[in-house]
């Protein structure tokens, strides 16, 4: 891994609950942030979406420190792959994973800035959407080490 890559192993990073989903769906969420306490953010991340009724959580990555891209003069993001499976379409889960971003305070001053937490569907199931709002699977996701490498690292995956 280059240099300024770093994996980190907490509780639920890598993780895989016990638990059988019987949700139709399978998503697969790349989570990011660099403001205050991200990993601890995860953690509150995991409990939350552990709770929802909208999401069951399959499995988690490790977490990956890396460089920003876009806008450079910021910290470091952390990163990490979320497997869900869901009932909702993938314009709901959207709508889902949007409103959970606000619940953990993201705003949005410009592309590419720093934020609290990011929820970017990479994939659902196994389809493809472009529309205005949604383009699946997620465009830039195979130029982005801090999608492949959690990805490549995940211990289970969905059954669709």
């Amino acid at each position: 891994m280059e240099k300024r890559l770093q994996l980190f192993y907490d509780r639920y990073y890598p993780h895989t609950p016990r638990t059988h989903s019987r949700k139709k769906h399978c998503a697969t969420i790349g989570v990011g942030g660099n403001v205050g306490d991200v990993r601890a953010r995860f953690q509150k991340l995991y409990f939350y979406l552990q709770q929802s009724s909208q999401v069951d959580i399959v499995t988690t990555s490790p977490i990956l420190k890396n460089p920003p891209f876009g806008y450079l003069n910021q910290p470091d993001f952390y990163n990490a792959i979320i497997l869900l499976k869901t009932d909702l379409s993938p314009q709901d889960l959207l709508r889902y994973l949007l409103y959970v971003e606000k619940r953990f305070k993201r705003i949005r001053n410009f592309k590419d800035s720093p934020r609290t937490l990011d929820l970017d569907m990479i994939f659902y199931d196994r389809i493809a959407i472009s529309t205005k709002y949604l383009t699946l699977p997620h465009p830039h996701f195979s130029e982005r080490d801090s999608v492949l490498i959690p990805l490549g690292l995940l211990e289970r995956r969905c059954s669709v």
